[in-house]
């Protein structure tokens, strides 16, 4: 046989591997509603980016300010540093208060050590019994900085809620702050956006949105930069990492779809959406998790971490590795999003 016909026939072997691997996922999905799984509303932006509004540049200036603050001067922060996590807290707390929000600290302890989720709030003047939240953790891994994982979403946090002093929204907005999202408190009762979450389904608050911001600062234009669990998504999404991902599970697809639909409605910038079954691996892997626990619609926003960032968990996730002039416009983006979300 020719190397010619060999090299046809390995690729129309591939190509039947990864049609197979497609229709088996179709399948799977068509157990949840495979349309309303991948489908979003709109359509992701392709080309050159344009230049940063004025708006955006001040975005970036804030971002990469308070990364190089959370990850860079003060360091790698959680519960085996409680020095550095407390000073994080406090950088944090003074940065919300300095923008003129009253902080509402949620104080527990663990084995004694108090740890602290930071909250403000700007009342709704129409609908103020329903709740849009805007979330992120501001710990670290142990042994990483944690300037992507999550000082930019700490950040954003931050940049966003400065964003909507004086505001009067017709919905309640509430900007939280996490701690203790990573391990070993990932997952469990000491999670501390767990905490919060049962904290909210005790009060019966009607929490009708839940953004959590994770991992948002890392883009690359290299094919082949952008992977996926289980080695199925690949077939249907981009393999190229340049893009911010909306990610929620099956109950949240109402959110998840009308959030991408108005992220793409103004803001140019490549996006992907999902609303996928929870034990997707990767697509419970943030604070928003803890608030499926308890009923409420929510989703991720995030450069899909370890499925891009090299970085990831590692003491290489410092400030240099954060895109300012990307994670601005994502940032600038979700600003609109929540203007939408809090408006009845």
């Amino acid at each position: 046989m020719s190397k010619r016909k060999v090299k046809i026939k390995l690729l129309t072997k591939s190509a039947l591997i990864r049609l197979t691997v497609l229709l088996s996922l179709l399948g799977i999905l068509s157990i949840w509603g495979w349309s309303m799984v991948i489908f979003m509303p709109g359509k992701s932006y392709a080309g050159e980016l344009p230049p940063l509004t004025p708006a955006e540049e001040l975005f970036k200036k804030e971002l990469v300010r308070d990364i190089q603050t959370i990850a860079g001067k003060i360091g790698e922060h959680n519960y085996a540093f409680p020095k550095q996590l407390a000073a994080s807290e406090q950088f944090i707390s003074k940065s919300l208060s300095e923008a003129g929000y009253q902080v509402n600290r949620q104080t527990y302890q663990i084995d004694g050590q108090e740890f602290h989720n930071l909250e403000v709030e700007i009342q709704g003047s129409k609908k103020p019994d329903e709740i849009v939240l805007i979330g992120a953790h501001y710990d670290s891994v142990v042994g990483s900085p944690g300037a992507n994982d999550n000082g930019s979403g700490a950040a954003a946090v931050l940049a966003l809620a400065r964003a909507f002093v004086g505001e009067k929204p017709d919905r309640t907005l509430r900007f939280v702050e996490f701690v203790n999202e990573e391990p070993p408190f990932f997952w469990t009762e000491n999670m501390g956006s767990l905490v919060y979450a049962k904290g909210c389904s005790e009060r019966q608050e009607n929490i009708v949105a839940m953004l959590s911001l994770e991992t948002m600062g890392y883009y690359s234009d290299a094919p082949g930069s952008q992977q996926y669990p289980l080695g199925l998504l690949d077939t249907i999404y981009p393999i190229t990492g340049n893009f911010i991902a909306f990610i929620g599970n099956i109950s949240s697809g109402n959110l998840v779809r009308q959030v991408v639909g108005n992220f793409r409605s103004h803001t140019q910038f490549p996006s992907e959406g999902a609303a996928l079954p929870s034990n997707v691996p990767g697509a419970g892997w943030s604070d928003h998790w803890a608030f499926w626990q308890m009923g409420y619609s929510a989703l991720m926003v995030t450069d899909t971490a370890p499925f891009r960032y090299p970085h990831y968990h590692t003491m290489q996730d410092t400030p240099d590795k954060v895109d300012g002039d990307r994670l601005a416009r994502v940032v600038a983006g979700i600003e609109r999003v929540i203007h939408h979300l809090v408006t009845t």
